[in-house]
């Protein structure tokens, strides 16, 4: 593609009308136009590249770590590519006014570049609002309705049983012989609140504590106080791993949101100054007359 200026093009007509508004308001929403379409479809593409980079089993696939900045880059590159696109049309579709010298006639064009960005920013923002907020109340009660019926497949008589950590941790150590009758309600809350406890307390349970589950498993598994002791201690153990996963999932989950964060303020600065940059190629091109080889009348006649 080669850009040259028109051989025969006659200079750009400049308007003198003091009563029309430096704001060009519809070559602005053009170029918003076509950013936020632009912005859609390489979304899509990358909707689909990130698809196929991810996996459902565990080891396969990009890691989450990975999967993040690769995202963000692709994020980077869509705002700059949209906002430049869009930025150019809006330049290049200003109307220049005849009291503007040269570099003031850069300054608003670019200026105008910079405010379709932000009209497509809060419209894309709008919209994603929208859609969360929309997935959010379809989601919803889909969950409730699953976690309902679960409940009742299960039956069991607590629902927030099925999305406890410690559920399965409590079951074995309260487990008895088969055919025996299940552990109260309490007692399953209880022993979970204790094992919870000292799991987030860093290993440090209560003597008394420690007594009374002991007592408790042997007296419901029938078993020796040896081995419910060591029952107990296992069940410890098991709580602080699991208490040790979750704090690391958390930490990995809070790493992640902020990179995506920092990630998504530079591109949106990035896209701000490629706007700015492509309203000012785009009026310089529309005063010099410039034709793009290629694009311009690219079907030949």
């Amino acid at each position: 593609m080669v850009v040259h200026k028109a051989p025969l093009a006659a200079p750009a007509a400049l308007i003198d009308d003091d009563s029309r508004p430096y704001v060009d308001w519809p070559a602005i929403f053009a170029g918003a136009a076509i950013a936020a379409a632009i912005s859609f479809v390489l979304l899509t593409f990358g909707s689909a590249i990130g698809l196929s980079l991810t996996s459902a089993y565990e080891g396969e696939g990009m890691s989450l770590v990975g999967f993040a900045i690769a995202a963000g880059l692709w994020m980077v590159w869509v705002q700059v590519s949209a906002s430049l696109a869009g930025g150019y049309l809006t330049g290049r579709l200003r109307r220049r006014q005849g009291d503007a010298t040269e570099y003031e006639s850069d300054i608003r064009d670019g200026s105008h570049g910079l405010v379709m960005w932000a009209v497509a920013t809060l419209v894309a923002g709008l919209i994603a609002y929208a859609g969360a907020m929309g997935a959010a109340a379809v989601v919803a009660p889909t969950v409730g309705a699953a976690a309902t019926a679960a409940g009742a497949a299960a039956g069991a008589s607590d629902e927030s049983s099925l999305l406890d950590p410690t559920a399965l941790l409590v079951d074995r150590t309260l487990r008895a012989a088969p055919g025996a009758e299940p552990a109260a309600e309490g007692t399953r809350a209880e022993v979970g609140r204790i094992l919870a406890s000292a799991a987030m307390e860093d290993g440090a349970l209560d003597d008394t504590d420690r007594q009374y589950l002991v007592a408790t498993v042997a007296g419901r598994a029938g078993i020796s106080e040896a081995d419910a002791q060591a029952r107990v201690d296992q069940a410890l153990a098991q709580a602080r791993e699991i208490e040790a996963q979750a704090r690391a999932a958390a930490d990995r989950a809070r790493r992640i949101a902020v990179m995506a964060a920092f990630l998504t303020g530079a591109s949106l600065l990035l896209g701000a100054a490629a706007a700015y940059f492509g309203g000012t190629l785009g009026g310089n091109h529309r005063d010099k007359q410039t034709v793009v080889t290629g694009w311009y009348k690219a079907w030949g006649f």
